[in-house]
């Protein structure tokens, strides 16, 4: 059973005062990111075929992503009434797919598909906890850290998995911190830029992954915190057999949060160039 149900969210609190507009955007991606669960869990059912306890598993958790983009997606059309979900998300859905066809995991083992199964749900968990602790709307902080929770069971969830399928593919540690850095690369990869343009751009306007990509991460960059970093590396290190505290796992906090403040500030240098370019067209063409 889901851990809570989208009818318990205190909706009638939605106060419109309290919203920040750059939040909006990314709550409108980000729910359709969630919502599109179903394709994973084809996926994961598949690599996984003989393995029920894991698809059991995994159905489960589809059904708790597919209730997080819901949620998400009625925060969004609270927020703004002109916005449509359910077309936004058909035009998501005829734009994005992921390979569905696939017999193996395209990280070459189950114990690398569940690694970065572990990188998303850290993404993840400590996004919607920084998304949590920056909003002032208590519908969507409530949304938020709901998510957060799910999110971090998720984490324990195929991290528990992976441990049992290491202990049968005894994958190298080189390999495991390659699958983890990828995937965690791959956060900047055409499933959040596209729902992004789906959710914030209108129809007819031509995709362009460079300037989606710096709209989404130009503001979610924004609202991390140095601890949110901290916590995640602390998971990294975890699914990748590293003691998730000390002093190793300190310095790569540091670094990655130099890294993330280095790269928000790069793309809000471009979403800001965007802003000068499209109001000196503006005035041009006026």
């Amino acid at each position: 059973m889901k851990h809570w149900h989208i009818d318990e969210v205190g909706w009638d609190q939605f106060d419109p005062s309290k919203v920040d507009p750059q939040i909006v955007p990314l709550v409108k991606a980000a729910a359709m990111v969630e919502r599109n669960a179903a394709d994973y869990v084809t996926y994961l059912t598949r690599v996984f075929i003989d393995d029920p306890d894991f698809q059991a598993a995994a159905e489960h958790w589809g059904v708790e992503e597919t209730q997080h983009g819901d949620a998400l997606g009625r925060w969004g059309e609270i927020a703004d009434p002109g916005w449509n979900f359910q077309a936004a998300f058909a035009r998501y859905r005829a734009g994005y797919q992921i390979q569905l066809d696939a017999d193996a995991s395209i990280r070459g083992s189950r114990t690398g598909e569940l690694i970065a199964r572990c990188m998303v749900e850290t993404g993840t968990s400590s996004y919607y906890t920084a998304l949590a602790d920056s909003t002032a709307e208590p519908a969507l902080k409530q949304v938020c850290k709901l998510i957060a929770a799910d999110e971090y069971r998720h984490f324990k969830l195929f991290y528990d998995h992976m441990r049992r399928y290491l202990a049968r593919e005894q994958l190298s540690f080189p390999k495991r911190l390659r699958v983890a850095l990828g995937r965690i690369g791959e956060s900047e990869d055409d499933e959040l830029a596209y729902a992004f343009h789906c959710g914030n751009e209108p129809e007819g306007m031509p995709y362009d992954h460079d300037r989606c990509i710096a709209g989404y991460m130009g503001r979610a960059m924004g609202f991390y915190q140095f601890r949110h970093i901290e916590r995640s590396m602390g998971m990294i290190f975890k699914s990748i057999g590293l003691q998730p505290r000390g002093r190793m796992a300190d310095i790569a906090a540091k670094g990655a949060w130099k890294l993330l403040c280095w790269r928000r500030d790069r793309y809000q240098q471009a979403l800001r160039r965007a802003a000068n370019e499209n109001a000196g067209n503006t005035a041009a063409a006026a």
